[in-house]
Protein backbone atom coordinates (compact mmCIF):
# COMPACT_ATOMS: atom_id res chain seq x y z
CA UNK A 1 0.00 0.00 0.00
CA UNK A 2 2.50 2.54 0.99
CA UNK A 3 4.54 1.70 -2.46
CA UNK A 4 1.30 2.07 -4.10
CA UNK A 5 1.13 5.60 -2.63
CA UNK A 6 4.73 6.62 -3.15
CA UNK A 7 4.46 5.34 -6.86
CA UNK A 8 1.42 7.46 -7.93
CA UNK A 9 3.03 10.84 -6.19
CA UNK A 10 5.68 10.11 -8.50
CA UNK A 11 4.03 10.02 -11.14
CA UNK A 12 2.08 12.84 -10.10
CA UNK A 13 4.64 14.73 -9.78
CA UNK A 14 6.45 13.94 -12.98
CA UNK A 15 3.42 15.17 -14.65
CA UNK A 16 3.02 18.01 -13.33
CA UNK A 17 7.18 18.91 -14.16
CA UNK A 18 5.96 18.57 -17.55
CA UNK A 19 2.47 20.45 -17.84
CA UNK A 20 4.54 23.40 -19.54
CA UNK A 21 3.25 22.89 -23.62
CA UNK A 22 5.91 23.05 -26.41
CA UNK A 23 7.25 26.47 -27.89
CA UNK A 24 5.87 25.20 -30.61
CA UNK A 25 2.75 24.08 -29.78
CA UNK A 26 -0.66 25.59 -31.38
CA UNK A 27 -1.84 27.06 -28.07
CA UNK A 28 1.65 28.10 -27.51
CA UNK A 29 2.28 30.46 -30.89
CA UNK A 30 -1.04 31.52 -30.35
CA UNK A 31 -0.76 33.09 -26.95
CA UNK A 32 2.68 34.43 -27.45
CA UNK A 33 0.94 36.01 -30.48
CA UNK A 34 -1.84 37.76 -27.82
CA UNK A 35 1.18 39.00 -26.07
CA UNK A 36 2.64 40.38 -28.93
CA UNK A 37 -0.77 42.12 -29.56
CA UNK A 38 -0.72 43.31 -26.22
CA UNK A 39 2.30 44.42 -25.49
CA UNK A 40 4.29 45.58 -28.82
CA UNK A 41 1.24 46.98 -30.44
CA UNK A 42 -0.75 48.19 -27.79
CA UNK A 43 1.77 49.34 -25.21
CA UNK A 44 4.90 50.23 -27.20
CA UNK A 45 2.72 51.27 -30.52
CA UNK A 46 -0.33 52.65 -28.39
CA UNK A 47 -2.17 50.72 -31.10
CA UNK A 48 -5.26 49.87 -28.42
CA UNK A 49 -7.31 48.74 -31.15
CA UNK A 50 -4.96 45.40 -32.05
CA UNK A 51 -5.60 44.22 -28.67
CA UNK A 52 -8.90 45.74 -27.22
CA UNK A 53 -11.00 42.52 -28.51
CA UNK A 54 -9.87 40.26 -26.75
CA UNK A 55 -10.22 41.68 -23.06
CA UNK A 56 -13.12 40.46 -21.25
CA UNK A 57 -15.34 42.81 -19.90
CA UNK A 58 -14.97 41.99 -16.78
CA UNK A 59 -10.81 41.47 -16.97
CA UNK A 60 -9.67 41.59 -13.26
CA UNK A 61 -5.86 43.43 -13.37
CA UNK A 62 -3.78 42.86 -10.21
CA UNK A 63 -0.67 45.21 -9.99
CA UNK A 64 1.53 45.64 -6.60
CA UNK A 65 2.35 48.77 -8.14
CA UNK A 66 -0.72 49.96 -9.77
CA UNK A 67 -3.32 48.58 -7.82
CA UNK A 68 -6.51 46.95 -9.08
CA UNK A 69 -8.44 47.36 -12.59
CA UNK A 70 -11.88 45.20 -12.25
CA UNK A 71 -12.87 45.69 -15.44
CA UNK A 72 -12.02 46.10 -19.55
CA UNK A 73 -13.42 49.79 -19.86
CA UNK A 74 -11.24 50.53 -17.47
CA UNK A 75 -8.03 49.24 -17.94
CA UNK A 76 -8.30 50.57 -21.65
CA UNK A 77 -8.65 53.79 -20.20
CA UNK A 78 -5.41 53.51 -17.99
CA UNK A 79 -3.54 52.34 -20.97
CA UNK A 80 -4.81 55.62 -23.22
CA UNK A 81 -3.95 57.73 -20.15
CA UNK A 82 -1.29 56.78 -18.93
CA UNK A 83 1.08 54.41 -20.92
CA UNK A 84 0.30 56.03 -24.67
CA UNK A 85 -0.74 59.72 -22.74
CA UNK A 86 3.20 61.29 -23.03
CA UNK A 87 4.98 60.49 -26.12
CA UNK A 88 7.69 62.44 -24.70
CA UNK A 89 8.11 59.80 -21.97
CA UNK A 90 7.26 56.94 -23.68
CA UNK A 91 6.84 53.52 -21.20
CA UNK A 92 7.99 50.38 -23.47
CA UNK A 93 7.92 46.28 -22.73
CA UNK A 94 10.44 43.96 -23.49
CA UNK A 95 9.91 39.98 -23.32
CA UNK A 96 12.53 38.16 -21.46
CA UNK A 97 13.32 36.02 -24.33
CA UNK A 98 12.98 32.50 -23.11
CA UNK A 99 11.19 33.18 -20.15
CA UNK A 100 7.04 33.03 -21.71
CA UNK A 101 5.67 29.65 -20.42
CA UNK A 102 2.24 28.33 -21.13
CA UNK A 103 0.24 25.81 -19.05
CA UNK A 104 -3.14 24.61 -20.52
CA UNK A 105 -6.21 24.46 -18.34
CA UNK A 106 -8.41 21.60 -18.61
CA UNK A 107 -12.33 20.29 -17.44
CA UNK A 108 -13.06 16.63 -18.07
CA UNK A 109 -10.51 16.28 -20.40
CA UNK A 110 -11.68 19.74 -22.52
CA UNK A 111 -9.24 22.68 -22.27
CA UNK A 112 -11.12 25.53 -21.42
CA UNK A 113 -8.03 27.98 -20.89
CA UNK A 114 -4.38 28.66 -20.18
CA UNK A 115 -2.15 29.92 -17.66
CA UNK A 116 0.95 32.34 -19.58
CA UNK A 117 3.72 33.17 -17.46
CA UNK A 118 6.67 35.36 -18.11
CA UNK A 119 8.99 38.35 -17.15
CA UNK A 120 9.77 41.68 -18.68
CA UNK A 121 11.51 44.77 -18.40
CA UNK A 122 10.07 47.97 -18.88
CA UNK A 123 11.75 51.12 -20.14
CA UNK A 124 11.75 54.75 -20.88
CA UNK A 125 11.79 56.31 -24.64
CA UNK A 126 13.01 60.24 -24.14
CA UNK A 127 13.89 62.68 -27.46
CA UNK A 128 17.32 62.93 -27.42
CA UNK A 129 18.04 60.16 -24.43
CA UNK A 130 19.03 56.52 -25.02
CA UNK A 131 16.33 54.29 -23.72
CA UNK A 132 16.58 53.28 -19.96
CA UNK A 133 15.50 50.29 -18.04
CA UNK A 134 12.84 51.37 -15.26
CA UNK A 135 11.94 47.80 -14.18
CA UNK A 136 11.52 44.16 -14.24
CA UNK A 137 8.49 42.02 -13.30
CA UNK A 138 6.77 39.03 -13.63
CA UNK A 139 3.47 38.36 -15.37
CA UNK A 140 0.75 35.50 -15.06
CA UNK A 141 -2.31 35.82 -17.72
CA UNK A 142 -5.31 33.45 -17.05
CA UNK A 143 -6.90 32.84 -21.15
CA UNK A 144 -10.49 32.16 -21.25
CA UNK A 145 -11.46 29.99 -24.88
CA UNK A 146 -15.01 31.38 -25.46
CA UNK A 147 -16.14 30.62 -28.91
CA UNK A 148 -12.89 29.40 -29.66
CA UNK A 149 -11.15 32.73 -29.45
CA UNK A 150 -8.47 33.23 -26.56
CA UNK A 151 -10.20 36.57 -23.97
CA UNK A 152 -7.52 37.42 -21.51
CA UNK A 153 -9.57 37.36 -18.41
CA UNK A 154 -7.34 37.98 -15.30
CA UNK A 155 -3.41 39.72 -15.03
CA UNK A 156 -1.38 39.61 -12.41
CA UNK A 157 1.81 41.95 -12.76
CA UNK A 158 4.16 41.28 -9.45
CA UNK A 159 7.79 41.49 -8.12
CA UNK A 160 8.72 44.88 -10.23
CA UNK A 161 12.09 45.64 -9.21
CA UNK A 162 14.44 48.29 -10.27
CA UNK A 163 17.45 48.15 -11.69
CA UNK A 164 20.37 47.47 -10.03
Amino acid sequence: MKKTVIITVLLFSIKMGFSQVSKESEIYKELQKKDSLLFIEGFDKCRISEFEDFISEDLEFYHDQGGLTTNKNDFLNNVKNNICSNPDKKPLRKLIKGSLKVFPLYQNGKMYGAIQKGIHDFYIKEPGKEIYKTSSAKFTHVWILENKEWILKRVLSYDHQSPE
